[in-house]
């Protein structure tokens, strides 16, 4: 026997303790994952956020756009005024004046928790007198009968988001552990049971049955997001009339009695913030169905969520609700059928299609187990069964349009393990529903089968962003050893006496980890030898901090691995990437693999050569180690236990850099086919310049929209980087300077040419003490150039930049060669007010672009400004 005080100890109890930490991160190396870094090596994009609309619900407080509000008066006046919501960001709200009509130049922000704010009517209720604000007054002589004209068929802001415990909360809040909630049986919708929320992830709840703390055997928990259709406030079940009846998977652990002092628990507990129905308010409609017993469809099997196979309508419990159970022919040992897994449905549930759909779209449709053979066809199966299939306007008609496309990444559940979240990778698209491959599992899974609008998956850096593990792809193995400083020379194990100890090193040098299985493409162990010369380049301390090894494994996996810690061991990153890129012929033909650096806060990546088979691997190591002028067996393949075969050690860097180093005439002059900057062609005396490099260049986290101003011919970023020309001061650094402060060509790398440039000034020979302006060309003496740019740029609008809307001023920007950032804009809801307030800060910080961009931006703002002024500001 439970009672029911003991019941609410144990809950509380198991409730006060700390939350579980889930397993779900993929080992040491979890936090290392970025999905800006994975996007951008792999290539590809992102599921844009707006396609997940559940995830836009939980974030949203209950207010919105449009909402009208009474704002009362500060100083203890005992007057208010009326407010509409402009915006809403989190707790933050921007309003403006009833009255004010478009006008936004009194707009103000208030915030929820420190403002006093009432829904309409209120003041009313209360004796408060509504006022005009100021500067409105005087145009309304009857101000009551304006607002009673005015107001109506308005909407009002909801009072327990303004005022009470809810105020200003969004369900992220009011779903905190300990909160009790109804859910329905997920195979008797008749019948509803309380669950407890143990954990809230970015409103994914985990719950538990409520009576099932303290049992003996582990209770089955369930993953559900805040806005599941079964999930429901307390009180659901008595007003739509359902039973509470524990579900079957527990119903056999306690007694009738002991589950009836469960509910009076339940009953009698008092949350701090209760659960009112307003937060399921965005709970998708169920719409009755059409569906009857005995009918076929073709269904994604839930106990194996990768498979599409023919399935029954078994039993129709309402209108809104049928039961949908997998077919199996087979038999049971006692002459029964076997159980099948079944699954409850409405009219819009995922997962659930009309006969001969896979067939229409190409997918495979798996027979149902017992079924003789391979080749199976729906119109001898349902004469078989004797079934009659289910029309087709039992299913949705309406196909919405969605932003889901082959490659796209996101983040998935696991449906075979609720409590992990993957890497996921669209695969295939059908319709309303998408094939997802999880990364970051450790048994190979199929491509599992979700509906767009399925409220398992997320966003990327949604993990992140709610502080789970998200699972992923692991890197390639690198072997750590302990470093350089702690190594003890007594350590080193010798060799046996009877081996000569040079026949020892050359048996290990000529085989390194060979092994006859290990293939073609499987590289060695590559080992960092930190005793021999590190060259003008590399940083022999950083050296000495590297693992001992890396590998064995495929060759290019290694060998990148190898590569980018030899840049990060850099003095200076970017110059190491720098030697090691491809030149630009290969590189548009697409050979080598990508590799990063950082150096500066800037991010720079180019192709890099690197061999795929094996028996080319110790070439590679050492023509790379020259390439660097450090000792061609820095690193490689072979071991130096002792002493150097080079004898690098003993030589001076002038002698070194004499045997090894790279001949300067080599790399002076242009790459056949480079342009000029001298006049007829004539080359100018002097120091000549060496072949420009490309680089990539990108800052993380800025908008895709950014525009490209590259330079005619060179070759085209992708995604949120720009390809830039490396400035030539870092092209002419010497290969002994590798420390030498390159801050002044970060600052003129990442400022590109001016558009509005009009002197014939190369690149390499203007000023670089600031950055351009829009009054560079002021002091310049006039020309016919300079005039015609000038006729050109002016402009002409057709009505008051004041009074643009929204598509007015996308238009415009489509119009202009900064029709890349429309897309910006829109989303930004700028209309014409807003944009004469952008100024070049504004546009750098709002919308994140680079100077390049934003000035070229700012140069059709000021555009605009000048017309208004010009024609509409008196």
């Amino acid at each position: 026997m439970c009672s029911s005080s003991g019941w609410r100890e144990r809950r509380a109890e198991t409730m006060s303790r700390e939350p579980r930490v889930p397993e779900t991160g993929s080992g040491p190396e979890d936090s290392d994952f970025s999905w800006d870094e994975y996007l951008e090596e792999n290539g590809v994009t992102a599921v844009p956020h707006h396609a997940f609309k559940h995830v836009d619900l939980s974030l949203q407080t209950g207010l919105s756009p449009g909402m009208v509000l009474e704002v009362c008066d500060r100083g203890g006046a005992e007057t208010c005024s009326v407010a509409t919501i402009v915006t809403t960001c989190g707790q933050l709200l921007l309003l403006r004046y009833h009255g004010y009509g478009h006008n936004r130049r009194a707009d103000f922000w208030v915030d929820i928790m420190a403002a006093e704010l009432h829904p309409l009517g209120w003041s009313a209720q209360h004796g408060r007198t509504l006022r005009p604000p100021e500067g409105i007054g005087e145009k309304y002589s009857d101000w009551p009968a304006f607002l009673a004209q005015s107001l109506l068929g308005a909407s009002s802001a909801p009072a327990n988001q303004l005022e009470g415990p809810h105020r200003g909360k969004s369900p992220l809040d009011l779903l905190a552990p300990g909160v009790s909630l109804e859910l329905q049986d997920s195979e008797a919708p008749g019948q509803v049971w309380p669950v407890v929320v143990e954990e809230t992830v970015g409103g994914r709840l985990r719950l538990c049955y409520a009576g099932t703390e303290g049992l003996p055997s582990m209770a089955p928990r369930r993953w559900l997001f805040y806005l599941h259709p079964l999930l429901h406030p307390p009180g659901w079940a008595q007003e739509n009339g359902c039973t509470l009846t524990p579900p079957a998977v527990i119903r056999a652990q306690r007694s009738e009695t002991d589950w009836a002092e469960v509910l009076q628990s339940v009953a009698s507990l008092t949350p701090e913030l209760p659960v009112t129905p307003d937060l399921f308010k965005d709970q998708p409609v169920i719409a009755p169905h059409c569906f009857s017993e005995g009918m076929k469809l073709e269904a994604v099997d839930p106990a194996a969520p990768f498979t599409i196979s023919p399935a029954t309508v078994t039993k129709v419990f309402s209108p809104q609700y049928f039961l949908v159970q997998m077919d199996d022919l087979r038999v049971a040992a006692g002459g029964g059928a076997v159980s099948r897994p079944s699954f409850l449905c409405h009219h819009g549930s995922p997962g659930i299609f009309p006969v001969q759909w896979s067939l229409k779209n190409g997918v495979h449709l798996t027979p149902p187990p017992g079924f003789p053979g391979q080749d199976f066809d729906w119109a001898d199966y349902l004469k078989q069964c004797g079934a009659e299939p289910a029309p087709q306007n039992c299913f949705p008609s309406d196909q919405p349009e969605h932003d889901f496309k082959e490659t796209m990444r996101l983040e998935a559940v696991n449906p075979l393990s609720p409590e992990h979240i993957h890497v996921a990778t669209v695969t295939k698209v059908k319709g309303q529903h998408i094939w997802l491959q999880l990364e970051g599992v450790k048994q190979p899974v199929p491509e599992i089968i979700v509906q767009v609008d399925s409220m398992d998956i997320f966003p990327v850096s949604w993990c992140e962003t709610n502080g789970y593990s998200l699972r992923h792809p692991s890197k390639p193995r690198v072997q750590k050893q302990r470093k350089v400083a702690v190594v003890q020379p007594e350590k080193h194990r010798a060799p046996p006496r009877s081996v000569p100890p040079d026949a020892l090193k050359q048996q290990e040098n000529s085989h390194p980890e060979s092994s006859p299985g290990n293939g073609k493409y499987f590289c060695p162990k590559i080992y960092f030898n930190h005793r021999c010369f590190s060259g003008p380049y590399l940083n022999k301390g950083r050296i000495a901090e590297l693992p001992q090894c890396v590998g064995p494994g495929n060759c290019v996996l290694v060998l990148k691995e190898v590569l980018t810690l030899l840049i990060n061991a850099a003095y200076k990153p970017s110059r190491v990437l720098r030697e090691l890129q491809l030149d630009e012929e290969e590189r548009w033909q697409g050979n080598g693999e990508t590799l990063k650096a950082k150096y500066k806060g800037k991010s720079y990546r180019a192709r890099v050569a690197i061999v795929r088979t094996a028996e080319r691997v110790a070439e590679f190591c050492r023509s790379t180690c020259v390439a660097l002028e450090c000792c061609p067996n820095l690193f490689g393949p072979r071991m130096v236990l002792e002493r150097c075969s080079e004898n690098c050690s003993v030589l001076t860097k002038t002698r070194y850099t004499q045997y090894y180093g790279k001949k300067k005439s080599k790399r002076i002059g242009r790459p056949p086919g480079g342009h000029t900057n001298l006049e007829g062609g004539v080359k100018r005396p002097g120091k000549r310049r060496k072949r420009r490099k490309h680089f990539f260049v990108h800052k993380k986290k800025r908008s895709s929209a950014s525009l490209d101003n590259t330079p005619a011919g060179s070759p085209q970023g992708s995604g949120d980087e720009e390809d830039l020309d490396e400035d030539d001061s870092l092209s002419e650094d010497s290969g002994s300077e590798g420390q030498e402060d390159d801050s002044e060509v970060s600052e003129r790398k990442s400022q590109p040419p001016s558009p509005y440039s009009t002197d014939g000034t190369p690149a390499h020979r203007r000023r670089k003490t600031r950055p351009p302006s829009f009054s560079d060309d002021e002091n310049r003496p006039p020309s016919p150039k300079a005039a015609r740019m000038e006729a050109v740029e002016r402009l002409r609008v057709d009505s008051s930049p004041l009074e643009w809307s929204v598509a007015d001023v996308v238009r415009f920007i489509r119009g202009t060669d900064c029709a890349p950032l429309a897309r910006i804009f829109l989303d930004q809801e700028i209309d014409g007010q807003a944009l004469l307030l952008l100024t070049l800060p504004t546009v750098q910080e709002c919308m994140d672009l680079k100077l390049g961009p934003a000035i070229k931006l700012c140069h059709h703002i000021e555009r605009v400004k000048l017309a208004f002024y010009q024609h509409y500001a008196s």
